[in-house]
């Protein structure tokens, strides 16, 4: 009987390109961290620049969002037909392009529409480093991989973030934007060179010449080769988002599209807003920035417990409880803090346990989705969730504008955690979905 390779991969130990392809998906997460939130550090300046109201701001914060969200749905499910190196590589050049665009806007609907389109590369380079980190590492080592992956988001935002705020306190907002398009250009040839295909992707797909690129790569890898591919599933009609409706995966769907809907909802109330509510305490823009920073650091440490937690505990009871504390975190927040470094206190717990929440979503969806709608099946939950993304600084400029205190803008906004964990109680254990 024919081995499958991807079992080569999933049950052997892990080889040095292995790792490094998955090092790569996290700096590209990691790009996706500043690439998202260089919005929220430039805000000040553009409110300033332009003087728009905060209903204003909320719109322009959101664009790239709604861009993630067509973006993670169509790219995503175009990496499952065309592959994900492909999609990444196309993910990079529109990010790029986005961020470079961004620098001659003139104007907040001109700004807006180079955000969305932005969005769109960050939205499908997402889906496709889930997909790819899931299925280069091996089964021992998956949980932990895919949420160093999402723990990449933060620490681009860290990095980044100081650079930012450096490049605010000596130039202009625009020189947040150069600085981004330059970053996300130098991964262009890293990527080329360094990351290949899926495996599981190949043995997906075959059609020419599939089994001597599957065995390049395990060559490549350091693993056995193998003599043919295995045998065909009965069905191999492309994957469709239909796919993920189908009977024993229909519940997972819905669930996991809400719990992040909900989540990201709140996640993104702080992320977006933070900088513009500190500067509007009386705060310098830059400090604002140090204060979205220390978020972010809350968000990686969050991260990188839930990543050595889900060893020894079960990842969806992680997930809840991470959530219920980002409701009473984020709440906490909305009550104000007398100084600078209390408010970055409780930006960090909150960004602790927000993005713990975020981290675990990933690796539960790939620990639910097949390899055949894996890419497909995390770009739906991420795009159709992205709508939460992007209604939660919508929704809070507009609470803010018809007069809502921050107090209670806050505890509204916080709830989508409680929400989301009610989802994912809902939610039914299932064994490990095969990579």
């Amino acid at each position: 009987m024919t081995r499958d390779p991807q079992s080569i991969l999933s049950q052997g130990a892990m080889r040095p390109l292995q790792i490094a392809a998955v090092t790569l998906c996290v700096l590209l997460n990691a790009l996706d961290g500043f690439d998202v939130l260089a919005i929220s550090f430039a805000s000040p300046g553009i409110a300033e620049e332009w003087g728009i109201d905060r209903a204003a701001l909320g719109l322009v914060l959101s664009m790239e969002l709604i861009g993630m969200a067509l973006g993670s749905v169509v790219l995503g499910g175009l990496a499952d037909r065309i592959g994900r190196r492909p999609t990444v590589l196309a993910c990079l050049v529109i990010m790029a392009g986005g961020m470079a665009l961004a620098t001659t806007a003139g104007s907040v609907v001109n700004l807006s529409i180079i955000r969305l389109v932005t969005g769109l590369g960050i939205g499908g380079m997402l889906a496709c480093t889930n997909a790819l980190v899931a299925e280069y590492s091996n089964d021992r080592h998956r949980n932990l991989a895919v949420a160093i992956m999402a723990a990449g988001y933060p620490m681009g935002a860290i990095v980044g973030g100081s650079i930012a705020t450096g490049l605010l306190a000596s130039g202009h907002w625009r020189d947040v934007f150069t600085f981004g398009a330059a970053a996300t250009a130098l991964f262009l040839p890293i990527a080329w060179f360094l990351l290949p295909e899926s495996i599981g992707f190949l043995v997906q797909k075959r059609g020419p010449g599939a089994l001597e690129k599957i065995n390049a790569t395990l060559r490549r890898l350091g693993h056995e080769i193998v003599s043919a591919l295995p045998s065909a599933p009965q069905r191999a009609a492309k994957p469709s988002i239909g796919d993920l409706f189908a009977p024993g995966l229909a519940r997972s769907t819905v669930l996991l599209t809400l719990a992040y809907f909900c989540h990201i909802m709140t996640f993104y109330f702080i992320l977006k807003w933070i900088p513009k509510i500190v500067v509007d305490m009386g705060h310098a823009a830059a400090k604002a920035g140090d204060v979205l920073v220390w978020a972010n650091v809350g968000g990686l440490a969050g991260a990188t417990l839930l990543s050595l937690l889900t060893y020894r505990v079960a990842v969806r009871k992680l997930v809840i409880v991470a959530m219920v504390a980002s409701t009473v975190l984020v709440a906490l927040f909305g009550q104000g803090q007398e100084t600078l470094g209390g408010l970055a206190l409780i930006a960090g717990a909150a960004g602790f346990c927000t993005n713990a929440g975020v981290v675990g979503l990933y690796a539960l969806f790939a620990k639910v989705f097949p390899t055949s709608v894996r890419a497909g099946g995390t770009g739906f939950v991420i795009g159709i969730g992205r709508g939460g993304a992007a209604l939660g600084p919508i929704v809070a400029g507009f609470l803010f504008t018809a007069g809502f205190d921050l107090s209670l803008v806050a505890v509204l906004m916080g709830s989508g955690s409680l929400i989301a964990a009610g989802a994912l109680l809902l939610l039914r254990e299932r064994p490990a979905a095969p990579a």
